[in-house]
């Protein structure tokens, strides 16, 4: 490859605009694969730190933003075994600790990171899914061990994390309720979940759902934890992907429950672990490829040059789905 630069967004301080500009080309050091990114995708804790109310991800700015991708691979680094160039690949890859972001035209991944794209996926809807995916696959099933026939609950059924947590449940045999929403009962049932309005008290879907049982599982994603302890049933167990704040450990307690945090940059942040990463996305292709598993995305389109109209849709929380940037290219083929 003889490109010695590449066009990305940067952000140069808290809520500043994404300036266009030129940056080095990366290039795969050993253990790494080159990628040449057709879409990234947009989440919550981008704008976070975009907004710099984000230390957890300590990624300091000025910085190019973007964890999510979907690309080809364009080089293999030395070292790095299962992949090729042109291989189509998926990744939570950067754009915290420092490491550059997906808004741009290539990026340097370490290839414990990476996995071959579902080939019945777009790239466009292969980059919504990453963060989620490892997200609600290390509640659901590294800590939860969701089993045939549990009765689970995940509260913000309709998020992010939330609606791969729910799917993912559901591909395991379990039953699965859905908290969210009224405007999400529709969503919710479409994908096997019974839909709970989340202005219902704890106790009155307690009752109706598991005549006053609990729950086996519950994934709180949106930091609703207090809910949560008083859902599960005893001897059960809850997950949170938000699991911050102050509460009171009593409910849990007297219910004989367990909980556990998912803190899913942590391999990112410490280098720790990341194998586990590419590991979730290899066994989440096999199951989008066997039709278990589908990213719910906004209808609206953006490209790499459109991410602050797309941030500023994400912040004012009228976005239905997942948002993901496109590569302009990609972007005129797609139309």
């Amino acid at each position: 490859m003889t490109q010695q630069t590449m066009q990305a967004l940067v952000v140069d301080a808290p809520d500043a605009p994404f300036r266009r500009t030129e940056l080095p080309m990366p290039q795969a050091g050993a253990g790494e694969v080159l990628v040449r990114i057709h879409a990234s995708g947009v989440n919550p804790l981008d704008a976070k730190i975009r907004a710099g109310a984000a230390d957890h991800a300590r990624h300091p700015l000025p910085a190019v933003l973007g964890m999510d991708l979907a690309g080809t691979v364009e080089q293999v680094g030395d070292g790095v075994t299962g992949f090729a160039p042109g291989d189509p690949v998926w990744a939570m890859a950067g754009g915290v600790a420092g490491v550059q972001g997906s808004m741009a035209e290539f990026a340097s991944v370490d290839a414990r990171l990476l996995a071959r794209k579902p080939a019945n996926l777009s790239m466009r809807q292969a980059a919504a899914l990453p963060l989620a995916i490892i997200t609600a696959w290390e509640g659901m099933v590294d800590m939860a061990n969701v089993q045939p026939g549990d009765k689970v609950l995940v509260i913000g059924g309709a998020g992010g994390v939330g609606h791969v947590a729910l799917q993912l449940a559901r591909a395991r045999g379990a039953q699965t309720f859905g908290l969210d929403s009224g405007d999400a009962a529709g969503y919710l049932k479409s994908i096997g979940a019974v839909p709970i309005d989340r202005n219902t008290p704890v106790q009155a879907y307690v009752d109706e759902f598991t005549a006053g049982r609990g729950f086996d599982v519950v994934y709180d994603c949106v930091g609703a934890l207090d809910a949560a302890f008083h859902a599960v049933r005893r001897y059960g167990k809850v997950t949170s992907s938000l699991g911050w704040g102050t509460h009171s450990l009593a409910p849990l307690s007297f219910r004989s429950a367990t909980y556990a945090g998912v803190f899913t940059l942590r391999p990112l942040l410490t280098g720790e672990g990341r194998e586990a990463h590419g590991r979730i996305l290899e066994q989440a292709r096999k199951l989008v490829e066997e039709g278990g598993l589908t990213p719910r995305l906004d209808d609206r389109r953006f490209t790499l040059d459109q991410a602050q109209q797309a941030h500023e849709l994400l912040r004012s929380g009228a976005a239905n789905g997942k948002l993901v940037l496109e590569s302009p290219a990609r972007a005129r083929q797609a139309c």
